[in-house]
């Protein structure tokens, strides 16, 4: 039987600080951290697997030690920017060999409450990303990010009045914006890598449907084939081809229907359940949708 891990959990600003080492934050709910500053060897035991109730994002150098999101290992020499959401579980390896620096912005989901941000930030998908496709960054777009983290830790150092939590808001809207032309540009700048990508789920899908699928296959599956989460392969897809990963599923499902209507003789429902399809009606559905016709007025046009 498999030992139970049991997952620590920072659920506040102030308990990150604590179990850092570091000075309360000036704010209750948000912070600019430096990473030189924390000292993770004080509650060594806490950091080898958590879970992080606040939204992050890092400027990491000089980590020599693993850190793990979910089933994915990642070492930050191999990129330097990391955005993650709450509820990520985190876990990290030899931490006694962590020699960061850096900054890290931290905040909870209460501070931007209220804000149309509440809203749109989970529409930024790298904060969903495996960290093994961390961001990497020039030096003039580090030097962009490390400007907005001044100006909210400047922010943070002010007497607050009516109008600091806008301006805290704004440089954060700013800085995701940022991030996301960042991340985007890295898809288009590392094309092989995404060509890759696009022709090992071509080969997943091929083989998929090859096997009398019970089911039809998910975004969710092909991500895990990849060892890739589905918001980073729909965003690479969209990215190098315009088509999401579910757009690009059903493209191979159509091509698949198609030869199956043109070369055997299985009849309609036949074919919808061989490609895993619970209902021939939402297979003629998609069909159509996707043509313009029936899947039996495509086959009979081959007659």
């Amino acid at each position: 039987m498999d030992k139970q891990i049991n997952i620590n959990e920072i659920k506040t600003v102030s308990q990150y600080h604590q179990l850092c080492g570091m000075a309360k934050p000036l704010h209750p709910l948000i912070s600019v951290t430096n990473l030189e500053d924390s000292d993770f060897l004080l509650n060594k035991e806490f950091w080898k697997h958590y879970s992080n109730n606040l939204y992050g994002i890092s400027i990491k150098r000089g980590m020599t030690s693993k850190l793990k999101y979910g089933q994915t290992d990642f070492d930050f020499d191999d990129g330097v920017l990391v955005a993650t959401a709450p509820k990520q579980v985190i876990s990290i390896e030899k931490i006694e060999n962590i020699k960061l620096t850096g900054k890290k912005l931290i905040f909870h989901p209460q501070f931007i409450q209220g804000y149309s941000l509440a809203k749109t930030i989970h529409n930024y998908g790298f904060f969903n990303y495996s960290t093994n496709k961390a961001l990497f960054v020039s030096d003039k777009e580090e030097t962009i990010i490390l400007n907005l983290f001044k100006s909210i830790e400047q922010e943070c150092e002010n007497n607050t009045d009516n109008f600091s939590q806008d301006v805290l808001i704004a440089n954060i809207e700013l800085l995701l914006v940022h991030i996301d032309r960042y991340y985007n540009r890295q898809f288009l700048t590392r094309k092989n890598i995404s060509n890759d990508t696009l022709s090992q789920m071509e080969e997943i899908l091929k083989n998929y449907f090859e096997t009398v699928p019970t089911q039809l296959p998910t975004v969710q599956f092909v991500a895990e084939q990849l060892n890739v989460t589905p918001s980073y392969l729909s965003d690479l897809l969209k990215n190098l081809t315009g088509l999401t990963a579910q757009q690009h599923i059903h493209k191979k499902l159509i091509e698949k229907a198609k030869e199956l209507l043109t070369t055997t003789n299985l009849s309609v429902s036949e074919i919808a359940y061989q490609l895993g399809f619970e209902f021939p009606q939402s297979f003629n559905k998609l069909f159509k949708k996707k043509t313009e016709i029936t899947p039996l007025e495509f086959k009979n046009s081959f007659n």
